[in-house]
């Protein structure tokens, strides 16, 4: 059973960074996605940033592109998520993700992509 635990959310001010962390267990397999999605009131869930654990390929949103970076840890099985320049429009809980191989059925930041999912870990951007 793959297991994904998220860690690192908390309360910024606006401009300020998080670093967050999902660390993922029981995979037997080496091949697959982890990434990062969030949810927010009144909006629809959005995929964040993911990565390939293969060659560390990613994709992110536009919304975020030159403020978060993602980063894995392949050895340990974490996936980072820094966040810079946070904005209030940030604010949402972010759930880890997990695909369960290396095949997509659609472009990587679709959440029907994958399987398996964390508890998450709220972002609260204050300005």
């Amino acid at each position: 059973q793959v297991r994904l635990v998220e860690s690192g959310g908390g309360s910024v001010q606006a401009g300020g960074s998080l670093r967050l962390s999902c660390r993922a267990s029981g995979y037997t397999y080496s091949n697959y996605w982890l990434g990062w999605f969030r949810q927010a009131p009144g909006k629809e869930r959005e995929g964040v940033a993911v990565i390939y654990s293969n060659d560390g390929r990613t994709a992110s949103a536009d919304s975020v592109k030159g403020r978060f970076t993602i980063s894995l840890n392949n050895a340990k099985n974490i996936v980072y998520l820094q966040l810079n320049s946070l904005k209030p429009e940030d604010t949402a809980l972010y759930v880890c993700a997990g695909s369960d191989g290396a095949s997509l059925r659609t472009w990587p930041l679709d959440a029907a992509n994958y399987e398996y999912w964390g508890q998450g870990t709220q972002v609260t951007v204050s300005a």
